[in-house]
């Protein structure tokens, strides 16, 4: 049952980053940005530190703009602003923005503000709510292989 289920879990593993690959991932990028951007915006211009205040995506403010790690991060007001200047590690996401499904199979595909979670106080985003639901099977799992694959996957 157990070789089963991790049969099971390879080939879901393997399906996602066939799938982040697809839409464009790279298994051996050459050479990715250290935050994924769109327009140089972290997360597409949505407040990281709203995830862990509000448990919601939330757009950020042009007002409410630092630069961090080569990205510009907005926040939707100053007091999240100011919570991210304090201490940018803990609300950054994992894997520089990238999604955490794909980057468990060693690939760096893009993510998207509305595929989040937060496990173990840190934020993880994904390609899609779809492949969201897939890394949920097994986040614990996945952050283990992700984390043994960040950086290298971005091909620095």
């Amino acid at each position: 049952d157990d070789a089963m289920r991790g049969r099971r879990n390879m080939l879901v593993l393997l399906t996602g980053v066939m799938i982040a690959t697809l839409a464009g991932a790279s298994a051996a990028p050459a050479a990715s940005p250290e935050v994924y951007m769109v327009d140089g915006l972290a997360n597409h211009g949505f407040d990281v530190v709203a995830y862990f205040q509000e448990g919601a995506p939330r757009e950020g403010r042009a007002e409410f703009t630092v630069k961090w790690h080569g990205a510009m991060w907005r926040f939707a007001n100053a007091q999240n602003m100011e919570a991210f200047e304090m201490n940018p590690r803990s609300y950054a996401p994992q894997y520089g923005g990238y999604c955490a499904y794909a980057m468990a199979g060693g690939a760096v595909s893009t993510s998207v503000p509305e595929a989040w979670s937060i496990v173990n106080g840190r934020l993880f985003l994904n390609y899609s709510v779809a492949v969201r639901s897939l890394w949920r099977r097994d986040s614990a799992g996945y952050i283990r292989k992700a984390d043994a694959a960040w950086p290298a996957a971005l091909g620095q």
